[in-house]
């Protein structure tokens, strides 16, 4: 039996770039020349220059660069840290994994407000003068506060373009979209030239992920995936239509095989999953999460144990990948499990 591929594998073309801010610190960057992009527009000049944004529907006006930021999930946490930003951070909250050694020190001088999700009252104690979270659902009443009170409290508050795909021109990608953020948040931030470098280096290691996956023959049907999340109460969670994993696909040559749901995470039967019958599994290992059925290795022993399912030529063949599920979702290491499911799924021979 083959063995799953795993972190261990070498990948030129993923994680390029971090590391580069997070160790040297943060502040702003001349790229004076830099063009904005879309949603965002100068106003002013020099280095007291402001931004106008527009961040999930909302238009943000700031009028110089935010000092003391807040970060309510891990994600822009550490989007903000690989932008070399750790100075301008008042608070961090919601950590749902280690944060990745390349991250360590810079994170230290981060305060955490709320070991999980940050409530109104941890988010105001940290003073704030600018938020930002990776979705919509942290900005609710019974959680930091909606937009709309933070905004009479005259505290902006950015949201991902990545959960927000009404607002956002038609085609265009989850990768689009995140690289997005990066040159936004750069542009409020005055880090230009290094968010722009994320930006780049990124689609590079997107375009190496499309080239390096194996090739399907003219006219054969691109193989099928299903990325299995998380199993909660015995159910199995897995990416929809909506979710960062179909383009993931997409861009290896293959197709999700639940891409006509139209939900990022839908609960399904484990009969539907073999009903779809994919030629590989791509599994989440959420270890550090710690909740029942997390582990890659929970998840194993549930498929090759369960009647119907460890039936299944891709569980009987171990054509099953393992990558970080926090990977799973959009942030700035989604290209690193991109990078070891293109290159999985080669080593596996990626063809029905």
């Amino acid at each position: 039996m083959r063995h799953p591929v795993r972190l261990g594998i070498v990948l030129t073309l993923a994680l390029a770039t971090a590391g580069c801010s997070a160790a040297t610190g943060g502040g702003s960057d001349d790229a004076g020349g830099s063009t904005a992009p879309p949603g965002a527009h100068a106003t002013g000049t020099g280095a007291a220059k402001a931004f106008t944004v527009t961040s999930c529907g909302r238009e943000l006006s700031l009028s110089g660069p935010p000092k003391r930021t807040v970060a309510l999930d891990q994600t822009s946490t550490e989007t903000l840290l690989e932008l070399g930003l750790q100075d301008r951070m008042a608070g961090t909250a919601n950590l749902k994994t280690k944060i990745p050694a390349v991250y360590e020190a810079a994170y230290a001088t981060v305060p955490v407000i709320a070991p999980k999700i940050a409530t109104g009252e941890q988010l105001r104690s940290a003073t704030p003068d600018f938020v930002v979270a990776g979705s919509t659902d942290l900005y609710t009443q019974d959680r930091a506060g909606t937009r709309e009170e933070l905004d009479a409290l005259k505290v902006p508050t950015f949201v991902s373009a990545v959960d927000c795909p009404e607002h956002n021109p038609p085609g265009t990608t989850p990768f689009e979209l995140l690289f997005s953020d990066y040159e936004n948040l750069g542009k409020l931030f005055g880090a230009e030239k290094r968010a722009a470098e994320l930006a780049a280096d990124q689609r590079a290691a997107v375009a190496g992920a499309g080239r390096n996956a194996a090739k399907v023959p003219g006219g054969a049907d691109r193989p099928t995936v299903v990325y299995l999340y998380s199993v909660f109460n015995g159910m199995p969670y897995v990416a929809g239509g909506t979710s960062l994993p179909s383009e993931m696909s997409r861009i290896v040559g293959a197709k999700n095989a639940f891409d006509d749901v139209a939900e990022d995470w839908p609960e399904v039967s484990w009969e539907e999953v073999a009903r779809r019958n994919p030629d590989f599994i791509v599994i989440g290992d959420l270890s550090e999460r710690g909740r029942p059925g997390d582990s890659a290795a929970e998840k194993r022993a549930t498929m090759t144990g369960h009647p119907v399912i460890s039936r299944l030529a891709a569980v009987r063949d171990d054509k099953i990948l393992e990558v970080p599920g926090i990977e799973l979702d959009p942030s700035v290491r989604s290209v690193h499990a991109l990078g070891l499911i293109a290159q999985g799924m080669k080593d596996l021979g990626h063809v029905r």
